[in-house]
């Protein structure tokens, strides 16, 4: 067992406090993301892609209600490379036209921007459901994106003295 797991696990009569975090819904519209999270896995198959790998992403959205959370599979299957080009140009690693050998070590931590909205669905036990989607990825552009680091700029003619 390691170290970080040690804290993890709760005794049968701990004192527990933490409720989660609200489920925050995205009005419609065009939002920056990070992406926060990576997970390799499969894609059982379906009526028009059969079993293939897929990219499990968890992306994180804020908006004016708090930070809400999505999560995007990418399907590694020739007919969706379209979309794996389109999130790739999306967080700056590829250029359109370009070739690139996808760096899936490299995505958590980028920022991109796209259009969100939700979906609504019933789920295996009948209930409505709703979810946070991407519905297209724009472009890199920087102009999105402040440098984090940076302050605004004062000026000096405003100041009180």
């Amino acid at each position: 067992m390691t170290d970080i797991n040690q804290n993890m696990f709760l005794d049968w009569s701990d004192i527990i406090e933490n409720d989660g975090k609200e489920f925050i819904t995205i009005d419609e519209g065009d939002y920056n993301f990070t992406v926060t999270g990576f997970e390799r896995g499969r894609f059982p198959g379906g009526t028009k892609i059969p079993a293939c790998n897929k990219a499990s992403l968890s992306l994180q959205v804020e908006t004016e209600k708090g930070i809400a959370n999505v999560r995007l599979d990418l399907l590694l299957y020739k007919t969706m490379e379209w979309k794996l080009s389109a999130f790739f140009r999306c967080i700056g690693m590829k250029k359109q036209g370009e070739k690139l050998s996808m760096n899936w070590n490299g995505i958590v931590g980028s920022k991109g921007r796209g259009h969100f909205n939700t979906r609504t669905y019933t789920d295996r036990d009948g209930n409505e459901r709703v979810v946070n989607e991407i519905d297209r990825f724009y472009d890199y552009d920087e102009k999105y994106f402040e440098p984090e680091n940076e302050r605004p700029l004062i000026n000096e003619d405003e100041l009180p003295f």
